[in-house]
């Protein structure tokens, strides 16, 4: 379990009385009622809006609230892996001065020197200050703890690098980062045995990377790389085979507490669809699901289909698609736009009312994730925003793990539902007209804007019957009622990111500008704005969707991420590129079937082109 300082009730949100800025006025909040917030202006002009409108409108801000802490997992990863580790144990450090737990509050009983209730902060400053000391850290005094608690204060995590050095070699050197995580999995299962060796670690690396990634699947180092890697990521505070500083208290024997308000526990789980879609191949995949459904409301806050093949998602893009409105990211009418086009002549309903659904549809940055181990891919980099924004992580209650109840149920059931739509929507087709990949029909973008619209238009809309009141039994809500409903209980909203965090919360690769612009996943990517950059070998970073090949997002060097669109994006807005993409793929499966390949004329155009040109296809 990771517990973050900002994670607590009173965070990022808008309660009555706080000043908020709207529509280039300041207003103050009078109310919150029915998922509405009543504001009062200076000069006595009143407004009441929907509260999910409200913070996703372009210019909100909280007056007076402190700044939030850049999202920045690309510095972090430029951070040399010692640096890393020694932040990470002033982290722990500070939390136990400040709340007399390393992990903070519920983690455990204080050691008796930093027990918040007979010490000042002065005191456990300078207990503090010893405790390092006698541990062997170099200068260290109670002035010294106090401008780094201080300094974690205002800026998070990132304050506490050692910023002299970010420009030294990594004691990690080139080791995939697969081992780094296998290699802190297994110092984080030895902590507290004493009798631990650096060996057993290595041991038990080797066992957990087999266990994880399959047997000969990712390459070990020598075991004289291992030990310095072992070396090099241990604790400072704890190397192998010392004591644990604190005892962790066993969690209660009901299991987690309930969540009670919007945003306070947000679950994040996966299932598997029960059709299929053409993947980019022109062959079928399976398809799966992974969302992040909150515990008190059931709302959806992030859907994102995936070929099951390929693994979980990402825990940064799940949280772009919770923490970020729609309406805020780069492009988003128009990418809607474009989707609605392309996808089935019956829609659950028009562009403009889907607009305006999307707007009110919830998004807020979480106080609790609750994963698994399979559903998302978690990396020291997603540790460190999820630090910066005040998130907490905890771990699946084993009593749940794997069961079909909870929100495990509630998506398989989403999932059965989903299916019969995307059956449903598909047209009626001959047989001639049949694709031979398994009858699939939907591309993985066309299913994931029908399951977009659907879940704002239908799911959400739903009543359901795990959202019933005790003394109401026959009365079950629709998520959205239910937020709306504990919105005006809790008396606060939370608040989402603005929309430039949309691009910084994806995962980044390096990429060079070409003269036809940047080359990713097979597409072309380009604008205007790269045009003084074309050709230079100049690598720049590319923030991208792993699922949503629209557009990605390029830092030049003014430091701001730039929406580059894809150059051949406007294809779904032709009706009869829907025609050759099944066609495309039918001549896919003939050459799967057959283990050959399509011959090429002296002309330079394959005999499938060819026919394309002559008008066969």
């Amino acid at each position: 379990m990771i517990r973050n300082r900002t994670a607590v009730p009173g965070g990022r949100c808008v309660e009555v009385g706080a000043q908020v800025r709207f529509e280039d006025r300041a207003w103050q909040v009078t109310g919150l009622a029915d998922g509405r917030v009543y504001l009062v202006a200076g000069d006595g002009a009143t407004a009441c809006v929907l509260a999910a409108r409200l913070t996703a409108a372009p210019g909100f801000a909280v007056i007076g609230a402190p700044a939030v802490q850049p999202v920045t997992p690309v510095l972090w990863e430029t951070v040399p892996q010692a640096a890393q580790e020694r932040a990470l144990a002033w982290l722990r450090h500070i939390r136990e001065v400040e709340t007399g737990l390393p992990g903070g509050p519920g983690s455990g009983t204080p050691r008796p020197e930093y027990d918040p209730q007979a010490f000042t902060l002065a005191q456990r400053e300078a207990a503090k200050a010893r405790e390092l000391t006698g541990l062997g850290w170099a200068r260290v005094s109670r002035a010294t703890v106090q401008r780094m608690r201080l300094v974690y204060g205002r800026q998070g995590l990132w304050g506490l690098v050692d910023k002299r050095h970010l420009r030294g070699p990594s004691p990690t050197g080139r080791a995939d980062e697969r081992v780094v995580a296998a290699v802190l999995e297994a110092l984080r299962r030895c902590r507290g045995r004493r009798k631990t060796t650096i060996r057993q670690v290595i041991e038990l690396t080797e066992r957990i990377v087999t266990d994880t990634h399959g047997p000969h699947q990712v390459r070990l180092p020598a075991r004289s790389s291992l030990y310095r890697l072992v070396k090099a990521l241990a604790d400072p505070a704890e190397p192998p085979g010392s004591a644990a500083r604190t005892a962790t208290a066993a969690g209660p024997a009901g299991g987690p507490p309930a969540a009670l308000r919007p945003a306070e526990r947000v679950q994040v789980v996966a299932a598997r669809l029960g059709t299929g879609a053409v993947g980019e191949d022109g062959t079928a995949v399976t398809v799966a699901v992974t969302a992040a459904l909150d515990q008190a409301s059931g709302c959806v806050l992030a859907a994102v289909l995936h070929p099951e093949q390929d693994g979980p998602v990402e825990l940064a893009v799940l949280l772009a698609e919770m923490a970020v409105p729609r309406p805020l990211r780069p492009g988003w009418p128009a990418l809607l736009e474009q989707a609605h086009a392309g996808g089935p002549v019956r829609r659950l309903m028009s562009l403009a009312d889907r607009i305006e659904a999307t707007a009110s549809r919830p998004a807020a940055v979480p106080e609790t994730l609750v994963l698994d181990r399979g559903p998302a891919g978690v990396t020291s980099a997603h540790l460190t925003v999820c630090e910066s924004l005040g998130i907490s992580l905890e771990p699946t209650p084993p009593s749940a793990a794997g069961a079909p109840g909870g929100a495990l149920r509630t998506l398989q059931v989403l999932a059965g539902l989903f299916t019969r739509h995307a059956v449903a929507a598909r047209p009626a087709l001959t047989a001639s007209q049949e694709d031979r990949a398994d009858g699939v029909y939907w591309s993985m973008p066309q299913l994931q804007d029908l399951l977009d619209e659907w879940i704002t238009g239908v799911w959400h809309q739903r009543p359901q019957e795990q959202l019933r009141h005790p003394l109401l039994p026959r009365a079950g809500l629709a998520p959205k009622e239910m937020w709306q409903v504990l919105l005006g209980a809790a008396g606060r909203v939370p608040l989402p990111l603005a929309g430039h965090a949309y691009g910084e919360l994806l995962p980044v690769r390096r990429s060079a500008v070409t003269e036809s612009g940047i080359r990713l996943g097979g597409r072309r990517y380009d604008d205007a704005c790269l045009d003084e950059h074309r050709g230079r070998g100049d690598r720049f970073e590319v923030h991208h969707h792993p699922n949503d090949p629209r557009q990605v997002f390029v830092r030049l060097p003014d430091g701001q991420l730039h929406a580059v669109p894809w150059a051949l994006g406007e294809h779904g807005l032709r009706p009869f590129d829907e025609l050759l993409r099944r066609r495309t793929g039918t001549v896919l499966a003939h050459r799967a079937a057959s283990g050959g390949t399509a011959a090429v004329e002296p002309g330079g155009l394959s005999v499938y082109d060819a026919e394309a040109e002559a008008g066969q296809w």
